[in-house]
C-alpha cells in the first residue's frame, strides 16, 4: 500500500458477510446506498456488533480489482426470495484477504457504514479516529481525491 492510495473503509454487519468475502472475494453494496469513491485502491473492513470481540474494529483489508453490477439474486442465489432480489448491487471484486497485525479499535461506538482514508492514514492507525487525522506527516486528502477525477494540482 502507498501513501497516497486511497482505502475505503466499509460496515460489515455480520459474520455471515464476511464469510462471503473472505470464501468467495468479493463484498456487495446496494447502489442506491453505495458511497462516492468505489475506485478506492483498497478496501477496509470495519466489523459491527455481531462480531462479538472483534466488534467496532478494523482488522482486514483487501486491494481492489475493480466492480460489477448485479442484482441481490445473482450475488445470493440460495435467497431467491428476498424482499430485495431484484435490487442492483455493486460486487466489489477484491484480491488477497491480509489481516492487521493490529486491529484498527473504535475507542467509541461509531456508526460507520463507509469512510475514505488514505493509505498512511490507515497504516499508521491504530483508533479509528486516527483515519481522519491532520497533520504534515500526512498525504494532503484533497490532492489524493482529485487524483480520481484525474485532476493534478
Amino acid at each position: 500500500m502507498f501513501p497516497d492510495d486511497r482505502v475505503l473503509i466499509a460496515y460489515v454487519p455480520a459474520p455471515r458477510d464476511f464469510d462471503l468475502i473472505a470464501a468467495q472475494g468479493w463484498y456487495r453494496i446496494p447502489v442506491k446506498h453505495a458511497p462516492k469513491g468505489l475506485h478506492a485502491e483498497w478496501f477496509a473492513f470495519y466489523f459491527g456488533k455481531q462480531f462479538g470481540a472483534q466488534k467496532y474494529a478494523i482488522s482486514h483489508f483487501a486491494y481492489n480489482l475493480g466492480h460489477e453490477l448485479v442484482t441481490r439474486r445473482t450475488l445470493l442465489p440460495a435467497e431467491p426470495d428476498h424482499p430485495r432480489a431484484a435490487e442492483m448491487y455493486y460486487k466489489i471484486q477484491l484480491g488477497d484477504l491480509h489481516q492487521l497485525e493490529r486491529p484498527i479499535i473504535s475507542l467509541r461506538w461509531r456508526r460507520i457504514l463507509f469512510a475514505h482514508t488514505t493509505g498512511d492514514r490507515f497504516q499508521n492507525a491504530s483508533e479509528i479516529s486516527d483515519l481522519f487525522a491532520d497533520g504534515d506527516q500526512y498525504v494532503h486528502r484533497a490532492q489524493t481525491v482529485l487524483k480520481e477525477d484525474e485532476i493534478v494540482l
